[in-house]
């Protein structure tokens, strides 16, 4: 122990020195891109701008991958007047519904959203609407309207030749992408037009469904607007990105290393399970959404209180995820975020496991730190024990998950009561076969 604890505080230090050049690129980039969108802005003002960003300054600095950054493009429509026909569950992985937008034929104000570039009129008499905004016709005109707006920034001086490359705009995507140059950093934006409007998020309206996060926050988080995003040439879907943005905001609130351990587990991800970045696998996103889950599973501040100890919530979270080839949405847990398309699931969860069991390997950043690494903190058997919430929903629990932190000698919890919840699901998986020694 006495070398691990100064190994993890020194890795984010590490991590920590390249937080403020990281912030300062992405706002560097941030407002070359401010800069054509309020130009898009100026040519229509149906396309507004979102100055209120600073929650994916967060994001990025936080993370060590440089993967895309969703920015919203709010369109200046009043959301209620129009009719969400919703079409019912979807595939999508951020939410259950897809829908399509109905202008009222009684609608006043909504002229704009009339015209033919942005609207299909409807052939049936009778419907409640009398057409429908298109999402596939509102990305056409945003890229027509970046495009423009390039060029006159350009041509004005207002942008530095070089630091923006319009060449990956494609309209066949759900966005549109322009790519930043901030310093020797390149930075994808991938611009999304959104409608907002209010929707209820059941998972969070009653706080004790939500128990590790502050309860004024969750207050302040339901009474916001969603966006609906793009789902498909004429559908558009519920998107939670700013909602879960907004819930990792809170924790960042409350004492302890929640966010540290993200950090860690992200850098991890980026250098080791994806070779630099260089292979497929997991997301900042899909780990956000596994310190989501671990913190309401851990909700207690002493899990919280010990870096190492808040690493391996994480780990034990994400590795059950892994093994049962299963990570629900926070906010809708009957989707999974791991479909096997594109991820080798198994040599992840080997890396994932291997690293859990030595980490030492893994946090070395100096040659200093060249010493021989503790033994293995596990055997062989563990992924059978993690597979038991599969069979089981009811292990998805805190006692379930201590028994994971005790097999990996990072249970230190005093409290009587979780102790002996503990040991009765540890007698439980024993007598299944479900651990290994």
């Amino acid at each position: 122990m006495a070398v691990q604890v100064p190994l993890w505080h020194h890795y984010l230090r590490a991590i920590r020195s390249r937080w403020a050049s990281r912030v300062q690129d992405y706002q560097r980039a941030e407002n070359v891109l401010l800069t054509v969108l309020e130009r898009v802005h100026a040519r229509d003002p149906r396309f507004l701008v979102d100055y209120s960003r600073d929650l994916e300054a967060l994001q990025f600095a936080l993370r060590s991958s440089d993967d895309p950054v969703d920015v919203e493009l709010p369109l200046r429509v009043d959301a209620e007047s129009l009719l969400s026909e919703e079409l019912g569950a979807t595939e999508t992985m951020d939410g259950p519904v897809s829908c399509r937008l109905g202008v009222p034929r009684e609608a006043a104000g909504l002229e704009q959203w009339m015209t033919e570039d942005v609207f299909t009129a409807s052939t049936d008499g009778s419907a409640k609407c009398c057409g429908h905004i298109v999402p596939s016709k509102v990305l056409h005109v945003l890229k027509d309207l970046l495009v423009a707006a390039i060029v006159h920034c350009k041509h004005h001086g207002l942008i530095t030749p070089g630091s923006l490359n319009a060449n990956s705009l494609k309209e066949k995507e759900l966005h549109l992408s322009l790519l930043v140059s901030s310093g020797w950093r390149t930075i994808r934006f991938n611009v999304v037009p959104v409608v907002r409007r209010k929707h209820r998020v059941p998972a969070l309206e009653d706080a004790q469904r939500a128990p590790g996060f502050p309860e004024g926050s969750l207050k302040r988080i339901i009474s916001q607007e969603v966006a609906l995003v793009p789902a498909s040439v004429q559908l558009w879907r519920v998107s939670t990105d700013y909602v879960l943005t907004r819930l990792l905001s809170a924790l960042g609130s409350l004492p302890g290393h929640r966010l540290d351990s993200l950090s860690i587990l992200d850098r991890v991800n980026h250098e080791n399970w994806r070779d630099g970045g260089q292979s497929p696998g997991l997301t900042f996103s899909h780990l956000k959404t596994v310190l989501l889950w671990a913190s309401v599973l851990f909700p207690a501040p002493e899990d919280w209180a010990e870096l190492q100890g808040a690493v391996y919530r994480l780990l034990v979270v994400l590795l059950c995820c892994l093994a049962t080839r299963n990570l629900p949405h926070f906010l809708h847990p009957e989707h999974n975020l791991l479909p096997d398309a594109g991820l080798d699931l198994n040599a992840l969860y080997q890396r994932v496991e291997r690293f859990a069991s030595q980490p030492e390997a893994s946090l070395r950043i100096h040659i200093t730190h060249l010493v021989r690494s503790p033994p293995p903190r596990i055997g062989h058997g563990v992924k059978a024990l993690l597979q038991l919430p599969a069979s089981d929903p009811t292990y998805w629990a805190t006692a379930y998950f201590d028994v994971l932190l005790d097999k990996f000698k990072v249970f230190h919890i005093q409290d009587k009561d979780r102790i002996s919840a503990m040991q009765s699901i540890f007698r439980k998986t024993k007598a299944l076969g479900g651990e290994d020694s």
